[in-house]
């Protein structure tokens, strides 16, 4: 062979060697340009469905009909302006469909007060809006939020300023207070007769149930007592109510560090009396607590006389049923797995969520749409497989299940099939956009690591596709806490935003691993209500220092070139890795995090009070030296540091102060600063800004130069 042929074919073997390399590459804009279904619901009657998508910041209604469900945008917002569609409803008669549009609904506080990510001088307002079904001019009805159509398809109740006000679904005349009520109201809920509505007061140290008829009948208090009541549901014949109680404020001072029980208990009344007695009270053990998973109790009143609701009592979110009159409660769902996005059918004889079980091993760390009779323990898993399923509806006539659906690969998007286990249908799959890399993603892989306690952390693992020689690699820590990552995307938008920027971290050559710490969902009440969590001990540090080391280990990995990033409680867990193991995380970009719990909680012994909290001082020792705050003198790693000053789930002044600590001390730091957006990334392009500038800083501190 000549010098030239042997040159070529050479030349040709690295070519072609270079080509999957190169086609594993793709931009952040390219990844995240999927749209996002949100809101998904369904008509009391008939089959028509509606949702909501968020396509690259541009959020819409849609809606589709059996039997073909062929996709329709019912609204024509153009713009990324950050105003988020939620409390999505359609009417009984399927003739109407309503939305708030505007706040971010998602916050720990002020989540009804307006964006204005585009820094307008006039911003925008909160407003409930309606539109046809069949399509027309989307009307808006009035400032507020909460809406509730009345059964009859005819009114909209709704919330503002802590009051209930009514306004014509059609948007023939103007919005007006309904009624006025001493202190904050809200949670309203139509009889099934659309005559009376049943609403919660909150007086701040308790709250009642009342039940409002007309201008001229006073209201009926549900048997007010010194509790908080809440989440009233009618029966279906509309003659009584159901309930939860739980303590009222005040009591001696306590304990902060020691964890306590936090009692609840089920009652029933009849509406228009208003006495009512107890049917269920929860188990007094930590687990019987007052359950804090995805739709709380989860009450409902169901069909054959049957209260439904979820409890933790037996270390999982498990869902039960009890006869009305009394009697020992079913469990409809034994198995060791949790149940989430939890519906009662229209007959309200099923109940459908999604549960991270099913026959493969591997769902634990997914999600399936599942249903259960209200009076039977006969789970049964409908959509099995290596996909994820999530926020499942049943169609008014029964026929239909609605649900989203994604896979490691595809993003997520409604999908349908017969309720009796048919074939799923996806919808809106012309909406992916063409350069949507679907193909070029990763499958993330199981990972379990043990803690040094033991507990096994469930983590997902993204590696590039290419290469032999050891790579950078990240550690993702989500935000919540509870929350879980999954083996695809994630049901939640700023999730999936997160898996979106792992799969593009894996595509220019890090390693990534996606870690489930302790005080996350999924596993059990044992990891998501640990002792010592949190600002009480940080005690889920040692599971994300645990993947750390178990990432150091492995061949493919250059031990000396691990990062950390994440954002919430992602950041603040970034933020303590740096601080105290800045030898094995080499930078890291703390996003939006909490760096002082003493800002987020308040402990103190009040001069003017004679009695005193046990543990005061000793409390505010453990908070601080759960922050990260506590180790700054050991931090020496880089890091990026990016917040949105109009968050309102963490305050901005947690970024502030550790800004101005860090550079006291000289630590190589970075910052970005994105103005008037708030905790979620409201606004596409903002989202795009973080997850480009996250990536470029790893890539300039971890990846080598190029020879």
């Amino acid at each position: 062979m000549n010098k030239f042929i042997f040159l070529c074919l050479t030349i040709v073997f690295f070519l072609t060697q270079a080509i999957p390399l190169q086609a594993q590459t793709f931009s952040l804009e390219a990844v995240k340009s999927y749209p996002f279904p949100t809101e998904l619901t369904s008509s009391a009657k008939g089959s028509r469905i509606a949702w909501s998508f968020n396509e690259q910041g541009k959020r819409n209604v849609y809606v589709a009909e059996g039997p073909d469900f062929t996709p329709r945008k019912l609204t024509s917002y153009g713009e990324d302006d950050g105003q988020e569609i939620t409390s999505l409803a359609v009417s009984d008669d399927g003739q109407w469909v309503i939305y708030v549009r505007g706040g971010d609904h998602g916050s720990n506080w002020d989540d009804e007060q307006p964006v204005n990510v585009t820094s307008s001088p006039v911003p925008p307002k909160v407003q409930i809006w309606s539109i046809p079904f069949a399509g027309g001019e989307a009307k808006a009805l009035a400032e507020g939020e909460e809406p509730v159509i009345s059964p009859k398809s005819d009114r909209v109740a709704f919330v503002k300023g802590g009051q209930i006000w009514i306004a014509p679904i059609n948007g023939s005349s103007a919005a007006k207070p309904f009624f006025n009520a001493k202190g904050t109201n809200g949670s309203l809920e139509w009889s099934p007769d659309g005559s009376k509505l049943a609403f919660v007061c909150d007086r701040k140290d308790h709250a009642f149930v009342g039940v409002f008829t007309n201008e001229t009948t006073p209201i009926t208090w549900i048997a007010p007592s010194f509790s908080r009541d809440r989440s009233p549901r009618w029966s279906p014949d509309g003659k009584r109510i159901v309930f939860v109680r739980t303590p009222g404020a005040g009591g001696a001072p306590d304990s902060i560090l020691a964890r306590k029980h936090q009692p609840w208990s089920i009652w029933t009344a009849d509406a228009a009396s208003g006495t009512a007695s107890p049917l269920w009270q929860a188990p007094k053990t930590l687990a019987g607590s007052v359950p804090t998973t995805h739709g709380g109790f989860n009450l409902h009143w169901a069909a054959n006389d049957r209260i439904v609701y979820l409890s933790y009592q037996d270390g999982w979110p498990h869902l039960y049923s009890i006869a009305s009159t009394g009697g020992n409660p079913l469990l409809l769902t034994p198995t060791p797995f949790m149940a989430e996005h939890i519906t009662l059918s229209p007959d309200k004889k099923w109940l459908v969520f999604s549960g991270n079980t099913g026959p493969d091993k591997l769902d634990i760390d997914r999600r399936h749409v599942i249903r259960v009779p209200v009076d039977k323990a006969q789970m049964e898993v409908l959509t099995p497989g290596n996909g994820l399923e999530w926020t499942p509806v049943v169609t008014g006539d029964g026929s239909t299940l609605a649900m989203i659906s994604a896979t490691a690969q595809r993003p997520p998007l409604p999908t349908v099939m017969t309720f009796a286990k048919g074939t799923p249908k996806v919808l809106g799959q012309n909406l992916i956009p063409a350069n949507f890399p679907q193909n070029q993603l990763v499958v993330p892989k199981q990972v379990t690591v043990k803690a040094p306690d033991g507990m096994i952390v469930h983590a997902q693992l993204f590696e590039p596709a290419n290469g032999s020689a050891k790579k950078p690699a990240l550690i993702y820590v989500h935000g919540g806490p509870p929350r879980q990552m999954l083996l695809g995307w994630n049901y939640s938008d700023y999730y999936a935003n997160s898996y979106a920027l792992n799969q593009y971290l894996a595509s220019q050559g890090f390693v990534v691993l996606s870690v489930n710490y302790r005080l996350g969902i999924g596993y059990g009440y044992d990891f998501h209500q640990p002792a010592h969590g949190g600002a009480n001990g940080a005690s889920e540090y040692q599971d994300v220092r645990a993947a750390a080391v178990w990432l150091s280990e492995q061949p493919q990995v250059d031990a000396t070139r691990i990062g950390i990033y994440g954002g919430s409680y992602g950041g603040y867990l970034t933020a303590l890795a740096l601080a105290r193991d800045s030898k094995l995380f080499a930078a890291g970009v703390d996003i939006h995090g909490v760096h002082d719990w003493s800002q987020q909680r308040t402990i103190s012994n009040s001069s003017d009070r004679f009695e005193k909290i046990p543990d005061a001082e000793q409390a505010a020792k453990v908070v601080y030296e759960s922050s990260p705050i506590s180790s700054v003198s050991r931090w020496t790693s880089p890091v990026l540091i990016i917040h949105g000053d109009e968050d309102r789930n963490v305050r901005f002044s947690q970024s502030t102060d550790l800004v101005q600590r860090l550079e006291a001390k000289g630590v190589p730091m970075e910052t970005l600063v994105i103005v008037d957006d708030t905790h979620h990334w409201m606004k596409h392009t903002n989202a795009l800004k973080m997850g480009n500038a996250t990536a470029d800083y790893f890539k300039r501190k971890l990846m080598k130069p190029r020879q």
